[in-house]
């Protein structure tokens, strides 16, 4: 075994129960290899494991994070699809904020040429997210309106840009004229902030014929005026509940207007669809037409902070941790 650093939850709490320390890391095994990370994005997710509040629940002690980037160190037997030395990505329940993992073959993908490391760990749930929820569930294409709620976040955020990518007009509403100016930034046609205006009057007046669809990975107070602002046959997406509640809708909406509302995890994508926006994705990063924005980044000391941060809502894009 190699000891490397690693931030550790050792209880269930808050993100101040996470500490720094040195952590045994096997070797690889069949189907295995080594990585030694350069750098960790840290997920709203990550927040809800430590505290217990996750749809999961991870036995601790246990090394938070769920996606990371760095470089292959070590291969173990029955690998032939990476070798050492190549960059890849990889993503999981935890283990992540450490400076070096070990993780089946498998579930990892080759970092793209042109694409820094740091890019890469920025570029991994929150737009594979965004991309498939918005190809396969709200079918979004050239000239639709389409409502991204939490869009100064990494789902958000990483929603805007794809969706201007793909010929919609997109409203951004976000919690701060920080986050709006990103959405904004990043092509976003208008931009609502909800806590200073109501949501609902908001978005009848700059969409007046209603939006395609919605984007929701906040919930709360939010969702249901999102919905009211639907055409006809419009579908709303929601892939998670950022804002710490999980709305209730009244139906009568979705009966009334026809609407369709619908839930998005990534196994119930058609594999030919799923096949087809990963390449699409892989594509607009190589190529830079899609940017991450990475809005903070942390050293591995500062694990808590970097939590913090997501945890109370400051994020602006993706919140890094640098393991170098």
């Amino acid at each position: 075994m190699t000891p490397v650093r690693a931030a550790v939850c050792p209880a269930f709490g808050p993100p101040e129960v996470v500490r720094v320390e040195h952590r045994d890391i096997p070797t690889a095994g069949p189907g295995q290899v080594g990585v030694r990370v350069h750098a960790a994005a840290v997920n709203f997710p990550d927040v809800l494991l430590i505290a217990d509040s996750y749809q999961v629940s991870i036995p601790p002690p246990f090394v938070p994070g769920s996606e990371f980037a760095g470089v292959v160190d070590e291969v173990g037997s029955e690998v032939d699809v990476v070798a050492v030395g190549d960059r890849v990505t990889g993503t999981g329940m935890a283990g992540a904020f450490a400076e070096r993992v070990v993780v089946d073959a498998a579930g990892l993908a080759a970092v793209p040429d042109g694409l820094d490391l740091f890019t890469a760990a920025a570029s991994g749930v929150a737009y594979r997210t965004a991309a498939h929820s918005l190809r396969s569930m709200a079918r979004v294409g050239v000239g639709d309106q389409l409502v991204v709620l939490g869009a100064g976040g990494g789902v958000g955020l990483a929603a805007v840009q794809l969706g201007v990518t793909l010929g919609a007009q997109v409203t951004a509403v976000a919690s701060s004229p920080e986050k709006l100016s990103a959405a904004t930034r990043y092509g976003a046609h208008h931009a609502i902030d909800h806590r200073v205006v109501d949501l609902r009057s908001a978005l009848r007046e700059v969409i007046p014929g209603g939006a395609d669809a919605v984007l929701d990975p906040v919930g709360g107070g939010l969702s249901e005026p999102a919905l009211r602002s639907l055409r006809r046959g419009g579908r709303f997406v929601t892939v998670g509940f950022a804002s710490g509640t999980i709305p209730r809708i009244p139906l009568n909406l979705v009966l009334v207007k026809g609407v369709h509302v619908l839930g998005f995890q990534f196994q119930d994508v058609p594999a030919e669809e799923f096949a087809r926006t990963e390449q699409e994705l892989r594509t607009l990063l190589a190529d830079r037409r899609v940017t991450p924005h990475i809005g903070a980044v942390y050293s591995l000391d500062e694990t808590v902070a970097a939590l913090r941060h997501v945890a109370e809502g400051r994020a602006v894009g993706k919140v890094l941790i640098d393991l170098q």
